[in-house]
């Protein structure tokens, strides 16, 4: 096969004579004329998962494929002999914006290792047309704007497949639209996508994300996760839902019946994965649509019951959602019966209201329906399932012990090493071979150079350049200089105060105040933050205006700024996370714990090198006990001290606030006259209030702990040869978190796909 010859034919004309648009366009069309002839879905085995999701973060997919096919090098090779760069052509690829967080990123790793293992499985979710929105910086407050992504020529194909959806009264017609998930030297596999036809992007108002909520016609796949802060928003998102899990149904029921399914044995041909609640609705849906095909409510809860798994992504019980039944009767009447059918029979079998579906507000609890009515519960990490079982979800593990299962979270190491951090790649590859490519776990023959002072030094070189690089985009970017050779402390995940990204801006207040008296660092210290909050996420946008101010205040003191950089990078996305992460000396996962499922930034971090600075929260247990106590940096209380406060309702920040100098000395920064006079009196004073009087996610209760061994970490960072061995230790005991690993154990323990 000679790739010059297609890529030039793709292009229209000579490699060299043609625009980086031009070569990305003639990547793209190449891309999938190869995907379509390793596609197998159809017709190699008898059952399908389908992996049904609100979000889809697959960031931009030219590298990844190319990678996955077999061809990256020998593209590159050619547009380098052509004058052109790869990386070039990267830049020209608009990121798809289908995604927010975690949630979506797990569900673009889990797809691309269902196909690198040769699984037969799809993804079901919703073609959003702008996405989540495009942060804005202005006045260091968060705007938003629409994030158009989908272009004329993209890797959405459109199909002929359309159903007719009604709801609330509205008809509307769907059309779905297919991505290739093209596995590593594997299968094709797709992402279904569904659309309404009627969409009308013309109805958003330039530079905002403002539109009408009630045209749902026109509105349905315009942004995921619409404000939700008014009714009209919560009944948008059950509109979503319901268009997503609709259409998602009947594509399964077509698809197993044309496989030979006479609906009866339908868990013979599916098994349907439900990504956190948000497609709750397809078990009634289902429910609904095999009675339509002459099936008994008995026999089709029971149907249904076999076919669909539920994973649990969240310990916060704000998160699990219970929709007001007056709205479903808005937008989903004909559920209603099936529901309440479905609440009844909990009643009948159990005395207790805690398990029941529908509440005595009249609410209807979405992770109560996914629980009683699937044959499988899992959690994202260790912690995260045995919180479940003990404590959040105990009720239900009572009576159904049999369903609940662990699943710990994974990454795949195609995107997160081989496509962002090449040199590292490469290095790896000469020292064990390629074999951790597709078997992660090999990463542990890395052990054998822990004392091998030239692959030390190769490590801290490699993260040298991958810091270089990341300060020439942010300067390109954001116009911010930063030094490569000051320590680079990063936090980027969705902001959230579960999070804490106001505790590491306490410390950075700590520190500026620190170097104000004459306290200078060995080395100095650069803090990063990404992240976007939630249009309607009062706190989390005030928390963002701190970092910006502290930001604008730290990077403008002369007198501070050679040893203490801020920076809040813009529009935090997966391509800026594919610059940051190979860059990252001091990874942030600093969650209260018990509040994070399991976090997914940690592994990506740790695989390439960097150490983790967390809390015993989520997946950080996991990565503590495989690395040991001397490669990690572990602060604050642990999840059961933090349970009981929550039980006892004793925790006080205002007494800690009160009784610890230090610790007020940097909250009161916050409402300063350094930072009143640069940022909003209203953000700062809110979030101050919110800090002293509530704080809810105990912020205050591990700052000093946090403090303390931060410093720690910065003080180990300067025995260069002995922390390069940390990093060492950390990459070779990444292989666990492959979500090659995590998807063999779903098949193995719940999809059992041939």
């Amino acid at each position: 096969m000679n790739l010059s010859n297609l890529l030039e034919n793709n292009c229209g004309k000579e490699i060299k004579s043609c625009t980086n648009q031009e070569i990305y366009f003639g990547l793209l069309s190449l891309v999938n004329e190869l995907a379509s002839k390793k596609e197998s879905n159809q017709n190699n085995s008898k059952k399908k998962v389908y992996y049904i999701s609100a979000e889809f973060l697959i960031g931009k997919l030219l590298s990844n494929n190319l990678i996955n096919l077999g061809i990256y090098n020998e593209i590159k090779s050619i547009l380098n002999e052509n004058g052109k760069s790869l990386s070039e052509v990267e830049e020209v690829e608009p990121e798809p914006s289908l995604g927010n967080g975690g949630l979506g990123r797990l569900a673009a790793c889990f797809l691309d290792s269902i196909a690198t293992l040769g699984l037969n499985g799809d993804g079901i979710g919703l073609n959003y047309h702008f996405g989540l929105f495009k942060q804005v910086f202005k006045n260091n407050l968060q705007s938003e704007q629409k994030n158009e992504w989908i272009e004329k020529n993209s890797w959405l194909n459109k199909t002929d497949i359309t159903y007719d959806i009604e709801c609330g009264g509205i008809k509307l017609k769907s059309r779905l639209y297919d991505i290739n998930v093209i596995g590593y030297n594997n299968r094709v596999n797709k992402l279904h996508l569904f659309d309404v036809e009627s969409i009308d992007e013309s109805i958003v108002d330039n530079g905002s994300i403002t539109f009408n909520k009630e045209d749902v016609a026109k509105n349905l796949t315009l942004f995921l996760y619409p404000d939700d802060s008014d009714e009209d928003g919560k009944l948008l998102r059950i509109y979503q839902q319901y268009f997503m899990v609709s259409n998602g149904a009947r594509l399964i029921l077509e698809e197993c019946q044309a496989k030979g399914s006479n609906l009866y044995d339908l868990n013979d041909y599916a098994v349907i994965q439900i990504n956190d609640t948000h497609p709750t609705m397809v078990i009634p849906e289902l429910i609904r649509l095999l009675i339509e095909k002459g099936i008994s409510m008995d026999d089709a809860i029971e149907i249904v019951s076999k076919t669909c798994a539920y994973t649990n992504h969240t310990i916060l019980a704000e998160a699990l959602e219970k929709w007001p039944m007056d709205y479903l009767e808005k937008v989903v009447p004909n559920l209603i019966d099936i529901i309440k059918e479905l609440d009844k029979r909990v009643r009948e079998k159990y005395d207790d209201e805690s398990l029941y579906i529908i509440d005595e507000d009249n609410r209807v609890h979405m992770a109560h329906i996914d629980i009683h009515y699937t044959f499988s519960v899992n959690g994202v990490a260790s912690l995260h399932t045995e919180i479940l079982e003990k404590n959040e979800l105990n009720n239900f593990y009572e009576i159904y012990p049999e369903k609940f299962n662990n699943k710990t979270n994974g990454i795949t190491f195609r995107r997160w090493l081989m496509h962002c951090n090449h040199e590292l790649t490469a290095l790896i590859e000469d020292l064990i071979g390629d074999g951790f490519k597709k078997d992660a776990i090999e990463l542990e023959k890395l052990q054998e150079y822990v004392n091998d002072e030239g692959v030390l030094q190769k490590l801290l070189d490699i993260k040298t350049n991958n810091k270089l690089a990341l300060k020439n985009y942010i300067k390109q970017h954001q116009g911010i200089e930063i030094d490569e050779n000051s320590i680079f402390d990063i936090q980027i995940k969705r902001l959230h105060e579960y999070k804490r990204q106001q505790m590491n801006a306490l410390y950075v207040i700590h520190k500026y105040l620190e170097i104000k008296k004459g306290n200078i660092p060995s080395t100095p210290i650069t803090v990063i933050f990404g992240a976007k909050a939630a249009p309607a996420y009062t706190i989390a946008k005030d928390i963002i205006h701190l970092i910006l101010c502290l930001q604008q205040l730290i990077n403008n003191d002369d007198e501070v700024n050679k040893y203490l950089k801020v920076v809040m990078v813009e529009n935090y996305n997966v391509t800026y996370a594919e610059k940051l992460i190979p860059a990252c000396d001091i990874s942030e996962q600093i969650s209260l714990a018990s509040k994070e499922a399991s976090g997914t930034g940690n592994m990506k971090f740790m695989l390439n090198g960097a150490l983790t600075l967390g809390t015993e929260d989520g997946a950080n247990v996991e990565i503590h006990q495989l690395v040991g106590d001397d490669n990690i940096f572990i602060f604050g209380k642990d999840s059961e001290t933090v349970i009981k406060h929550y039980e006892s309702e004793d925790y006080e920040s205002v007494d800690i606030y009160a009784r610890n100098p230090k610790i007020k000395e940097v909250v009161d920064f916050i409402i300063s006259k350094e930072l009143m006079s640069i940022g909003n009196p209203e953000n700062l004073i809110r979030l101050f209030k919110e800090i002293v009087k509530k704080d809810w996610f105990m912020a205050l209760l591990d700052l000093e702990d946090y403090t303390k061994t931060k410093e720690e970490a910065f003080k180990e960072y300067e025995d260069r040869q002995n922390w390069a061995k940390k990093m060492l230790i950390n990459i070779s005991k990444a292989g666990y978190f492959s979500s090659d690993r995590t998807i063999e154990e779903y098949n193995r323990d719940i999809w059992k796909l041939q």
